[in-house]
Parts: C-alpha cells; structure tokens; sequence
C-alpha cells in the first residue's frame, strides 16, 4: 500500500510525506522545523521514524528548514549530485547524504524510488515515481513545463501530487509583479499553469488514477475554485469522472491519501 500527505505547500514553504511499503520518506523540507515538526505529529509521525529525506532542487522553500531539522534528527537525505552539491554548499550540511543520479532507479529499505528530470531554474530538479507496477505514486513540484519524457514516467499512476501554480489570467491581470517576474513564472523553467496540468491530467488519466492532489498554488494568481473546476471539467470529458481532486495548502497540512 502507499499512502502520502502534503505537510504544506507554496511559495513559503513546501514539504510531504510517503509510505510505501512500509518505508516512511519526507520529500522537501522547506517548512520551518518547528513547523515539520509539528504537521508530521499531526499525522502520526515520529520525525525520528523517517527512514530518509528525498529533495526535488534546492530553492529555500523547498529546503529551508533542512539545516536546524538536520541537527535534532539524523535522517539520510537523498538527492542528486548537483543539488546535493549546491545544498551543502549553502551550510546544510548535517546528516547522511546519498546521491543519485537524474533518471536513477534507487530503492531505500527495499522500495524502489524513479527519479525523472523536469524543467525548472534550479541546478538539477527531479521528480519521483514511488512504488512497483501494482501501486504507483508520482510527485512533480515545481516544473515550468511538461515534457514528453516526464509525462510517460508518469503514466499508468494510482496517485500524483503535482503543482498548478497560477492561472493565466490572473497572472497577467496581476498588478503586484514586474513584468520580468511574470515571464519567469510563465516560462519553460518557471512554474506550471491551470492549462498545462490539466492538458498532463488528461494525457495520463486512465481507469485506476484514484487521486490528485495539486500543490504550490498562488496565493494571489490562483485559487482551488479555478483548477479543481478546470480539472473536473477536463475529466468529465475524458470520461474519467472518478478521480478524487484535492488541494493542498501552505499553513496545514493535508490528510493521508491511500491508494
């Protein structure tokens, strides 16, 4: 069985948890410590029972409160070379580190991990499939486009966690953002919109995706109302009206879903 839950997720913090046959994995850490730990008792969870810390890229809300979470719990963290590089680099440096390599097939404790490449502005960012062919978990976090190779690793899913970071229309209609920030957000290596999660949602659907569950939405360029109704509309048309659809949010954390 796999189940996951999202501790937090968005721009000022984003981190989750991972069961996987019997195998218990924080991905990101980018919550304070107080506050990882704190959201994983929340759910049951011993932090001193994680059994290793996956990071997707190195951004601060992704990894800024692995230093002080380090110092009282000494879990293995794995990344990939480069990102483990850069993050040691910015003084985290305390626990176990095992690298891989981007597209490695790892396993941690007999549970097998696939690692993938997305396209985002850090040094080496990846995204994870948990499980075997019977049960499968994806998760993308930040990822400014979806390209062919990451959307075949994610097909035949029970589960994905992905981000869906901004509408287009707010985004553009936003007047709090310099034009360049925009066209960061919006760019191949920015982050992904309604319309390009909900084009990967359709591409990879199929009878046996139980659940989504979108992250890393914009506090002020999206709202759930807009991507959980794109989203069911598109799944209504495929015919895929089963899919249970959540999102989750920056200041608690979410249930666990079982797949």
């Amino acid at each position: 069985m796999i189940r996951f839950a999202v501790l937090g997720s968005g721009s000022k913090g984003n981190s989750a948890v991972v069961e996987c046959d019997g195998v218990r994995l924080m991905i990101d850490a980018g919550l304070s410590a107080k506050q990882l730990t704190l959201r994983l008792a929340s759910l049951g969870i011993d932090p001193g029972s994680l059994d290793g810390i996956l990071l997707t890229h190195e951004h601060s809300d992704h990894v800024g409160g692995l230093k002080v979470f380090l110092k009282k719990h000494q879990i293995p963290v794995f990344a990939t070379s480069q990102t483990a590089h850069v993050v040691r680099q910015m003084g985290i440096d305390g626990g176990t580190w095992k690298t891989f390599e981007t597209g490695q097939t790892f396993s941690i404790q007999g549970s097998e991990i696939r690692s993938f490449a997305i396209q985002h502005d850090a040094v080496d960012p990846v995204g994870f499939v948990f499980g075997s062919a019977t049960r499968r978990m994806g998760f993308v976090s930040d990822a400014g486009f979806v390209t062919r190779s990451m959307t075949e690793c994610l097909r035949g899913l029970h589960g994905l966690f992905v981000e869906a970071n901004y509408d287009d229309g707010l985004l553009e209609a936003d007047l709090k953002r310099p034009w360049a920030i925009k066209q960061r957000i919006s760019s191949r290596h920015g982050h992904l919109s309604n319309e390009q999660v909900a084009a990967l949602i359709n591409d990879i659907a199929h009878a046996e995706l139980g659940r989504v569950v979108l992250g890393h939405l914009s506090s002020d360029c999206n709202t759930p109302d807009l991507i959980l109704g794109r989203l069911r509309e598109c799944l209504a048309a495929s015919g895929h009206r089963h899919v249970g659809l959540h999102c989750a949010a920056q200041d608690e954390p979410t249930e666990w879903f079982a797949l």
